[in-house]
């Protein structure tokens, strides 16, 4: 649990960054923000002490100067791609975000659909969002982007795509995940505000990599690892290389994209602000960073949680062998072994011994707690108990739920609502430790503890139910499991 990372200077000094970019344009800067605005758990797990909402908290600083463009890919709509940490699908992902603005009292009112081509999961989305009073707009496929640059600024080109009002000097463009079209959105609007007489700028916010980060830093190699199902590579970047003779860390669609770029700033005022994709960015994250050997260890930890997810991920045939292979190779290039994770061999150590599905928690003092199923509770819920028994200093042989509270639970799920598994799962065991914790204080005691498990690891001997992993999710616990089914069944719920 060791911190690395100055938050408070970064809430300050990237705020002011972004405002400083601002003054350099006219009169509007179109700012892509990359990564998760509000829930940016990757970027907590990687950088210790950085708050997963803290883009959020930065913009709410600019709040006055700022308006909001949501864009989502059709071919993400039409597809139901899900967000990975959430388990919603990108459309679904709009209306949060949305609801998290508004909320904050944001200014936000339009949403653009990239790269549509009539498909009908996209158009059912436009209409419910207009339904809901958003503003929906097409943006569509330019053949051979991003290299056919004429037809690119043109009318056949950004010209076809549809222009998005706005009314803030600052418009920051979001999106439920990469690959949705942000930089071209910005770049679209650019064009069309030109036509229009107004001055517009643009700007790159995105989180990952850290340019002044060597290439090979193991932050960076995290971000590769995250990004394995993009194809994503951190490169080192020419321009930059070219224009200053410093070395500095990019990535290839950014570096891809430059040329366009480059060439509509000429095209526009005969001229281009930025040598570099580097030079486009506003990214003050290695500022920030006061323990470097904090977040080399924090971010070798996150290459195997990523490589372990791909290889569960692959045995449920949500992942190729192509991403498990890349992130293999990103261990073997940051010097790491699944062994590394210190929650791993405890845990199989535990199944071996006890013949049952079992999980190891490490916790913030380094302590590695265990749990294994019963006839009672699965290896998860006999975790987090054992858990907060450490955490809140109650006694091994006190019992926080007594089997005359479990037993009616087992009897309602399994003679009731004929479940196959009646044993309890973690968040049934929380639910009755809240109802317990009204009469018992050393219920309440434990209860009290849960806070405390932000951010520990753990690792299960089988892959965790749905319902484990929303828990998991909920609690900002960093889970890992090895490729098993519980029990024989194909479907597992």
């Amino acid at each position: 649990m060791r911190q690395g990372f100055d938050n408070q200077k970064y809430l300050k000094v990237q705020s002011e960054r972004i405002l400083e970019r601002t003054r350099k344009f006219g009169d509007k800067l179109y700012l892509e923000f990359g990564g998760k605005l509000f829930d940016d758990y990757h970027a907590s797990r990687v950088l210790m002490g950085f708050a997963p909402d803290s883009k959020m908290q930065m913009l709410k600083k600019l709040k006055n100067d700022v308006e909001i463009i949501v864009v989502v890919n059709a071919n993400s709509i039409e597809s139901n791609k899900l967000r990975g940490d959430l388990g919603i699908t990108y459309d679904l992902d709009v209306l949060r975000i949305i609801d998290t603005f508004r909320a904050e009292d944001m200014l936000l009112r339009s949403v653009i659909i990239t790269r549509y081509a009539s498909q009908p999961a996209a158009t059912a989305f436009k209409n419910r969002l207009e339904a809901l009073g958003i503003n929906v707009y097409f943006h569509y496929s330019i053949p051979d982007y991003p290299s056919n640059i004429p037809l690119i600024m043109s009318e056949d080109g950004y010209g076809k795509n549809d222009y998005v009002p706005t009314e803030r000097r600052l418009v920051v463009v979001t999106a439920p995940g990469p690959g949705s079209g942000k930089m071209a959105v910005c770049l679209s609007q650019i064009y069309h505000e030109f036509k229009r007489g107004v001055s517009a700028g643009y700007a790159k916010f995105e989180t990952f990599p850290v340019w002044s980060l060597p290439l090979k830093h193991p932050v960076n190699l995290a971000y590769e690892a995250a990004t394995a199902d993009l194809n994503d590579v951190n490169i080192i970047d020419p321009f930059h290389l070219d224009a200053y003779g410093l070395t500095a860390v990019n990535y290839n669609r950014d570096v891809e994209i430059f040329p366009v770029l480059d060439a509509m700033f000429r095209r526009i005022w005969g001229t281009s602000p930025y040598k570099s994709p580097t030079d486009m960015g506003v990214n003050v994250i290695g500022e920030c960073i006061f323990d470097e050997e904090a977040i080399k260890f924090a971010s070798r930890q996150e290459i195997i949680r990523r490589y372990l997810n791909a290889v569960c991920q692959q045995r449920k045939g949500l992942c190729s062998k192509e991403q498990v292979n890349k992130l293999y190779l990103l261990m073997t290039q940051a010097g790491l072994k699944v062994s590394d994770r210190a929650v791993v061999q405890p845990a199989l150590d535990k199944a071996q011994a006890s013949g049952v599905p079992a999980a190891a928690i490490q916790l913030g003092d380094g302590r590695i707690l265990t749990g294994k199923a019963s006839s009672l509770l699965d290896q998860i819920a006999a975790l987090i108990l054992n858990a907060l028994k450490a955490l809140g200093g109650i006694p091994d042989e006190i019992l926080l739920l007594s089997p005359a509270v479990i037993e009616p639970m087992q009897h309602l799920k399994r003679d009731m609502l004929k479940s196959d598994d009646a044993r309890l799962h973690a968040d049934e065991i929380l639910l009755a430790l809240s109802i317990c914790a009204a009469t018992n204080p050393v219920a309440q005691l434990a209860l009290d503890q849960i806070t405390k498990l932000q951010g520990l690891d753990i690792h299960t001997t089988v892959m965790p139910s749905v319902a484990d992993s929303t828990m998991f999710f909920k609690l900002h616990l960093s889970v890992t499991s090895e490729p098993i089914l519980k029990g024989n069944k194909l479907y597992q719920q």
